[in-house]
């Protein structure tokens, strides 16, 4: 049976024209021949890749498969340990160590306490945009600044700082920059986010980081930690909001069902989620031999998920590659499974609901100012896949 499975030997680094909101071909044709793929990480080193939906999220809540960074075995030297609080790259005890603490600061209840704050927040910006227009760039009037000042207020960072920290943050997790680029926007965010820590110790403020110096988290720990949720609770939506907002423009049907149904928002939502899966792959390391999909996979082994593939997988999702917002919601995995689910989802479910309801009712003659196969997008390489600019435009008459 091994010998028959399909192999991939690299990673796509970019999408097919025309189709920017499906996954790449390599991955759905590795799917189409099975949930597990052979696969060559770089350097030669040999791994796995699962595409399934069911085999992904059964590695995802199997504890036999390790999140620790120094463990994955894709390139052919050893890597660091994951930074003091920087979760995401931990296991158990010390992935609980971080995550319990900002548990009962991300609950639904304290989550749908800030809707109000997003409502004036995203009126805000469109109030700008639409002021400003009829033109605009989707993504730097609404998409980014919308959790840019969500998350820095839940998180306390002064409103003068918000626009440095999101080039920053754009920088090292957009794909685009280099190496050495990256390790100096990294650095500077260390940096601003150790000054951050000292200050909220000395003067303690009401927000998320000034209630975790009340612990017995170290500086640096509140330091890694911080950088997760602000790297977190930026990006992925913005880039949701940017691509679900290309994405409903692309299928006009879809977008007229949604402004006639404010009803549909919370499906529209999960359906883009699903759909477009903006956060693409995660690795694990299996710490044991493990038998997954008929193939052991073997101790120190690493394995990429590719999320894009499992949330369009038919077996899972009837034709699954058609944007359909009045699909039942049927547990994507847009946030993850397992121990290591978003903290944020709620945060960022309400911010996407709050934001695409109100552009929608804002603009009703909102289109693309430029050709569809103009719209700038992020590369693969990119952790988080999206739009780097996104022209629209609308009517002035009736917006």
């Amino acid at each position: 049976m091994s010998e028959s499975l399909h192999t991939v030997t690299t990673l796509p680094a970019q999408r097919r024209t025309g189709c920017p909101f499906d996954p790449p071909a390599e991955l759905t044709e590795a799917r189409r021949h099975g949930p597990i793929s052979r696969y060559t990480h770089p350097g030669g080193v040999p791994g796995w890749l699962i595409t399934g939906y069911d085999l992904v999220r059964s590695v995802l809540a199997d504890p036999r498969f390790s999140s620790r960074k120094d463990l994955l075995n894709v390139v052919d030297f050893e890597l660091p340990p994951a930074p003091p609080g920087e979760f995401l790259l931990m296991d158990e005890p010390q992935h609980s160590r971080y995550r319990k603490p900002l548990v009962g600061k991300f609950t639904v209840r304290r989550m749908r306490l800030l809707t109000e704050r997003i409502e004036q927040i995203t009126a805000e910006c469109l109030d700008a945009m639409e002021q400003a227009g009829p033109t605009a760039d989707l993504v730097t009037a609404f998409a980014k600044p919308i959790p840019t000042i969500v998350i820095c207020e839940i998180l306390g960072v002064p409103y003068e700082d918000r626009a440095s920290f999101q080039e920053q943050i754009d920088a090292f997790m957009g794909g685009e920059v280099s190496d050495e680029e990256l390790i100096a926007a990294y650095t500077a965010t260390q940096e601003y986010l150790a000054r951050l820590v000292a200050a909220k110790r000395a003067n303690p403020t009401d927000d998320v980081l000034s209630e975790l110096t009340d612990s017995d988290l170290t500086d640096e720990e509140l330091k890694g930690i911080s950088l997760i949720l602000l790297a977190a609770g930026f990006d992925t939506t913005a880039n949701m909001l940017s691509l679900g907002t290309f994405a409903l423009l692309q299928n006009p049907a879809q977008l007229a069902a949604l402004r006639a149904d404010p009803a549909l928002t919370d499906g529209a939502v999960e359906e883009l989620l699903r759909y477009l899966s903006v956060a693409k792959t995660f690795m694990r390391t299996a710490l044991e031999d493990v038998e997954v999909g008929g193939q052991t996979i073997t101790a120190g082994t690493t394995v990429v998920l590719s999320f894009n593939t499992a949330n369009r997988d038919p077996g899972r999702f009837a034709d699954p590659d058609v944007l359909d917002l009045r699909r039942p919601q049927e547990g994507h995995l847009a946030f993850s499974h397992g121990i290591h689910q978003c903290l944020g989802q709620q945060l960022a479910r309400i911010e996407m609901r709050v934001a695409f309801r109100a552009l929608v009712d804002r603009f009703p003659t909102l289109r693309l100012a430029v050709p569809a196969d103009d719209v700038r997008l992020r590369p693969e390489a990119a952790d988080i896949y999206g739009v780097k600019s996104l022209p629209v435009t609308w009517d002035e008459d009736g917006k």
